[in-house]
């Protein structure tokens, strides 16, 4: 196998200084592993923005709430490191967490953007946005990249830390990459396993739900607010539970105004212990 597996902080830090040094672009990919078709699209845009790519698998406890699935969150790092020797990524970075978080949570820094973090998933998940900025911080100044990929699959995590980037002057790119979806439109995630076959054969309602309102504001059938809450009430006669559906600004995330132009429709729903997050442009 031809990927570079580290583990280590220092040697992860001394290979992107020495690429570095001689003139070679850095691209990275944050991910908790258990890779699917959306990841490695991710990755074959990172290969057309620099001259090495680095990804990262490690499994974050500090963006799982107490009773969320950290602990089978599904681990396959074997099967991660063939996909991605398939793809000539440079370096696997998958570090131990007992090095990369060396103190007790009650007394690390952390590093938080407000409001941002506060709002749709981060009000039905309290943390989780703080743990996502601080873990992508700390691997920034580990892997040191030139370009950063995302997707937008949540598109409230991208904007967090765009405005991290922003705020902090980090000399870092970031690209984002639309949806990789399943056949029937599902939003491909890790999470998807988890679903039970009926429960799966339900999913694509979803997005088919967001589409179908994406169409009805384009037409002006009505105020956006009504129309939000309507797809959200059909939704749940379909069996879905929501956590919230909403139109938003898609620069801010703040609530549109009459001049906002540029919307975004973000859901988060779950189907049984499963939560499902998608979005669409309008």
């Amino acid at each position: 196998m031809s990927v570079q597996l580290i583990t280590s902080i220092e040697e992860m830090q001394a290979v992107s200084r020495q690429w570095r040094q001689t003139g070679l672009r850095i691209a990275f990919v944050p991910t908790m592993g258990n890779l699917h078709m959306g990841h490695l699209r991710l990755v074959e845009q990172a290969q057309v923005d620099a001259d090495r790519v680095v990804v990262s698998i490690f499994v974050n406890a500090l963006q799982f709430g107490a009773n969320e699935d950290f602990d089978k969150y599904p681990r396959t790092l074997d099967a991660d490191l063939a996909k991605l020797d398939k793809l000539s990524v440079a370096v696997v970075f998958a570090p131990d967490e007992k090095q990369f978080y060396k103190k007790a949570q009650s007394v690390m820094t952390y590093v938080e953007v407000p409001q941002l973090s506060e709002i749709l998933c981060g009000a039905f998940r309290p943390g989780h946005f703080r743990g996502v900025t601080t873990v992508v911080n700390k691997l920034f100044n580990i892997v040191q990249p030139d370009v950063a990929v995302f997707g937008t699959k949540d598109f409230q995590q991208f904007a967090l830390i765009r405005q991290m980037v922003a705020d902090l002057a980090m000399p870092i790119k970031l690209t984002a990459v639309e949806t990789v979806r399943e056949a029937d439109g599902l939003a491909m995630s890790s999470r998807n396993a988890y679903l039970s076959d009926p429960q799966r054969a339900l999913a694509p309602k979803l997005y088919k739900s967001l589409q179908t309102l994406r169409e009805r504001v384009l037409a002006g059938e009505g105020e956006l607010e009504s129309l939000a809450r309507q797809t959200g009430q059909g939704l749940q006669e379909e069996g879905f539970r929501l956590d919230y559906l909403e139109i938003r600004d898609a620069g801010s995330l703040d609530k549109p105004t009459g001049g906002s132009t540029n919307l975004v429709i973000l859901a988060a729903v779950r189907l049984g212990e499963t939560r499902l997050i998608d979005n669409i442009l309008l």
